[in-house]
């Protein structure tokens, strides 16, 4: 098993920076690709930013494109999301996971708990 715990998340006015730390713990063997995901209310969960923890090679969505940049700490098992020019319409709950793709739809093997990022106007 791998256990995800996201942190960083909070309250942020719009225009600010934020950023998220996932740090992995357990059988991390398998975990090739790391990848964020966020979900607003009322919406489905969507891709925000992946990595290959291996090559380093990343893949976001266009929504975050520029402004959110997505990078790995190998030696602490770390992945980080750190968000740029943030928007109201960026507010939702994030959450890391893991597994040995990296894909941009939620078909990953492992989930973190979530951690809330609001962005005000």
């Amino acid at each position: 098993q791998v256990q995800l715990v996201e942190s960083g998340g909070g309250l942020v006015q719009a225009g600010g920076s934020l950023k998220l730390s996932c740090a992995a713990s357990g059988r991390t063997g398998g975990t090739y690709a790391m990848g964020w995901f966020r979900q607003a209310p009322g919406k489905e969960r969507e891709f925000v930013a992946g990595i290959k923890r291996s090559t380093g090679s990343t893949a976001y969505a266009d929504s975050v494109k520029g402004r959110f940049t997505i990078s790995r700490d190998n030696a602490k098992n770390t992945v980080y999301l750190q968000m740029s020019s943030l928007r109201p319409a960026d507010t939702a709950v994030y959450y890391c996971a893991a597994g040995p793709l990296l894909i941009r739809t939620a078909a990953y093997d492992y989930w973190g708990q979530g951690t809330q990022v609001t962005v005000s106007s």
